[in-house]
């Protein structure tokens, strides 16, 4: 019998570490290019095709407990927001909001190896041992944490686009078969909510990347003056550089994502794959 309340947080605490390892390790070339892409000096002055698995220990690290923090706080705003927030008519609201607080926590935890992951994908350390030694010797703690502003900046208009969307998908969807939707339908949305929601939001993907690629410190990593920078040398283009693989990547991982997330829920909730109707 599937809850009405939602999974409970150690169900969603280990649906959402399997399903953010999966993602990650999974598709982790294509992030590679698109980092590349999106930092100075572009594709080929990063390391082109070459070593396309650098950095992929970082972020493997990163993936559980960084999807596992979204999912338990998303599980838990969607319920107690929702809850203050009834009625079909504020549903992407109450998403909204509970997607945003998940990506607040989901960041805390992943940022640093987000930045450690990135300066290894463009050749600057060829170890994760190497690249925190040398964050932290030149801006201690607070290096792992360059371009978390950034990053929540690009996150939550990304993910108010993503899930609200996502959700209204899987609701039609199960509407029209007349029952709740399987992981393989669930990944279907999760694919095209996360595809459209990608290309929105390139832009402030360059400039969160700009920023944890900088080793230069105060304004200078500042999320205007980089946005400034770079249209003025490289022209505005620039800022929907690593485009189609950010939404290949985003459009293949949010339905491997959310499908994974939907199929490790059901599981542990209703003892099943396939919801019950």
């Amino acid at each position: 019998m599937s809850s009405e309340h939602g999974p409970s947080f150690a169900q969603a605490l280990m649906a959402g570490a399997v399903a953010g390892t999966a993602v990650d390790t999974a598709l982790f070339p294509l992030d590679t290019m698109k980092t590349r892409l999106q930092a100075k000096g572009g594709f080929w002055t990063n390391g082109g095709f070459k070593g396309v698995y650098s950095g992929l220990s970082s972020a493997v690290i990163g993936s559980a407990p960084g999807a596992a923090a979204f999912f338990v706080t998303y599980e838990h705003l969607k319920r107690t927001v929702g809850a203050r927030l009834p009625g079909e008519e504020r549903a992407p609201l109450v998403h909204m909001i509970a997607a945003s607080g998940g990506e607040i926590a989901a960041c805390f935890v992943r940022v640093p190896t987000e930045v450690v992951k990135q300066r290894m994908q463009t050749g600057q350390y060829t170890s994760v041992p190497a690249a925190a030694s040398e964050i932290l010797k030149r801006d201690g703690p607070r290096g792992f944490y360059r371009g978390y502003a950034m990053t929540i900046f690009r996150e939550i208009p990304f993910t108010c686009i993503q899930f609200p969307l996502y959700e209204r998908m899987k609701l039609l969807w199960g509407a029209h078969k007349g029952r709740k939707v399987n992981p393989g339908e669930a990944a279907i949305c999760g694919s095209l909510a996360g595809g459209f929601a990608a290309a929105v939001t390139t832009p402030l993907d360059v400039i969160k990347t700009r920023i944890m690629l900088s080793n230069k410190r105060g304004a200078a990593a500042g999320i205007l003056i980089t946005a400034r920078t770079v249209i003025a040398q490289e022209g505005a283009g620039r800022l929907f550089a690593g485009l189609g693989p950010r939404v290949m990547w985003i459009s293949i991982g949010g339905s491997i994502f959310l499908g994974a997330y939907e199929m490790v829920k059901n599981l542990l909730v209703d003892g099943s794959v396939t919801p019950e109707a």
